[in-house]
């Protein structure tokens, strides 16, 4: 694990300078862990949705989407376990009087001594060059080997304590790996104590008849609900899938992180229904075909990485995180979970409507059991920023800053530029600009020097400038600039969307995962 703090205030100043994202309500100082997605960031956001619901939806003959309510009926957050089980464990600093997640805590502590296990693997990779094995390393160092046993000592107790609801050893394992509060740098703690985080919401003209309700805290039982709804009416058979997108909301105490942590946020969820037995190989082949479409992002393997859950929620029988190399460590990125059938059974208790498949071979019904991936759209944002952007130096010796997405995913695809605002060259770029923005996102640019515009479209991610010059009147043709080489290309006006489609289209790298 590489820590990079000022990497990441560089992703932080970026973000709100090039358009990306703003601090919520900003002119009245802002609303602590809320954000608003500016005018590149919502483009992005939108490409990173479409690229997921693509490859999810539109890839898939037996997954279909549907877009459930944010509000749904109170008895469905008591029978999935929100209401009684939704709790995070939470301690205060009696310093700082500050508030914190008392398993971040432990998880932070085992961070840094990750971060001691990266600096002996630099190290000894700079010592012995090429011939260094860096897992045969891992494996026989015994300073390593100690590292890696420590932090397997302390996350199972962790897990064990949480599995437990034994909270007063949260607290004394706190105590005796000596965390110190960040802000006070004390040890002062209390009591750790468990917090619900469902938004209460109301539902009625006036308070004496109004309906409490809640705001969902995730979008996975908007499917649920309508498991047999969308069976039926799209006569599926299993196994198939129910994909969504959309907003969740989680009072989080301790949110941070920018965009990581937020109290609203963006899921990417699919239930996949399937024969009760087959879960554990439908939980592998997911788990195969979900870190597969992260490396289609092409962000490099190293960044990612499986944990697999040794504490594991009242519902699964088995669950892992795909974890990504953010600035600040390794986090989860996505959930695979094999929920087995609880949820349906569940509903099904609580509503008194049946919720079971028949199964037209085996002659008989049963519930389907459920295998789960849920992304975090806003940590998937995230993840794509943090590591598109580079600072780099050029022959010139003058440095340039590019945000390195991949082409499919930018928010514009191609930037128009006339050389200089005279001489008709504005007419014809826009002329090219009004026609590719029927297939393409695109934007013009016409102010100071063209090297200049070039490197706003680099802080932005814009993959092609088109310039259109005084060789444009004469011979139909432009230049097309790419983003991260900088080469230049001449071609005729007539290939110019061609040549753009084939450079920036999702259909490629769909069909190659």
């Amino acid at each position: 694990m590489s820590l990079n703090l000022d990497k990441f205030k560089s992703v932080i100043s970026h973000a709100k300078e090039y358009g990306f994202i703003f601090q919520s309500s900003e002119i009245y100082d802002g609303l602590s862990a809320v954000y608003d997605y500016a005018q590149n960031g919502v483009e992005l956001k939108n490409n990173i949705r479409q690229y997921w619901w693509k490859s999810m939806v539109q890839m898939h003959d037996n997954i279909v989407g549907i877009d459930s309510a944010v509000l749904m009926h109170p008895t469905v957050w008591k029978a999935s376990g929100h209401v009684d089980a939704f709790n995070d464990p939470l301690i205060d600093n009696k310093d700082s009087k500050k508030r914190y997640r008392a398993d971040v805590l432990v998880e932070d502590y085992c961070a840094k001594i990750e971060g001691k296990i990266e600096k002996e693997i630099k190290k000894a990779t700079k010592r012995f060059g090429d011939s260094f094995d860096k897992e045969q390393f891992i494996n026989t160092n015994p300073r390593i080997i100690g590292y890696n046993n420590k932090i397997s000592d302390i996350l199972s107790r962790l897990a064990k304590s949480l599995e437990n609801e034994d909270l007063e050893d949260v607290r004394n394992l706190i105590i005796e790996l000596e965390i110190v509060c960040p802000i006070s740098g004390s040890k002062n703690w209390t009591d750790v104590k468990q917090f619900n985080l469902m938004f209460g919401t109301k539902l009625g003209a006036s308070a004496d008849t109004a309906t409490d309700l809640f705001l969902r805290p995730e979008t996975a039982q908007g499917i649920f609900v309508n498991f047999l709804n969308v069976q039926k009416t799209g006569r599926m058979k299993i196994p198939f899938g129910i994909a969504q997108t959309g907003k969740a909301f989680r009072n989080e105490i301790v949110a941070r992180q920018f965009i990581f942590r937020m109290r609203e946020f963006e899921q990417m969820e699919m239930q996949f229904f399937v024969k009760p037995g087959t879960q554990a190989d439908w939980y592998k082949k997911w788990k195969e075909t979900r870190m597969k479409w992260h490396l289609s992002l092409g962000m490099g393997e190293d960044n990612y990485r499986f944990h697999d859950h040794e504490k594991l929620a009242h519902y699964a029988d088995a669950a892992s995180d795909i974890e990504f190399n953010f600035p600040f460590g390794f986090k989860e990125l996505e959930g695979i979970h094999s929920r087995t059938d609880f949820d349906l059974k569940q509903h099904q208790e609580f509503s008194g409507k049946k919720l079971q498949y028949y199964d037209n071979e085996l002659k008989e019904s049963y519930t389907p059991c459920v295998v789960e991936t849920s992304i975090g759209l806003d940590r998937m944002f995230l993840a794509i920023l943090s590591n598109s952007l580079k600072e780099e130096m050029l022959d010139n010796n003058t440095t340039r800053t590019v945000l390195k997405i991949p082409p499919f995913l930018c928010p514009y695809k191609v930037a128009l530029l006339p050389l200089v605002k005279k001489d008709g060259l504005p007419q014809i770029a826009k002329d090219i600009y009004n026609t590719l923005k029927l297939e393409f996102n695109v934007t013009y640019d016409e102010k100071d020097a063209v090297g200049r515009r070039y490197r706003r479209q680099d802080a932005i991610g814009t993959p092609y400038c088109i310039t259109v010059d005084h060789q444009t009147k004469d011979d139909n043709t432009i230049t097309i600039r790419e983003r991260d080489s900088m080469q230049q290309v001449r071609i005729p006006l007539t290939d110019i969307e061609k040549y753009i489609k084939d450079k920036v289209s999702f259909n490629p790298t769909l069909l190659a995962m």
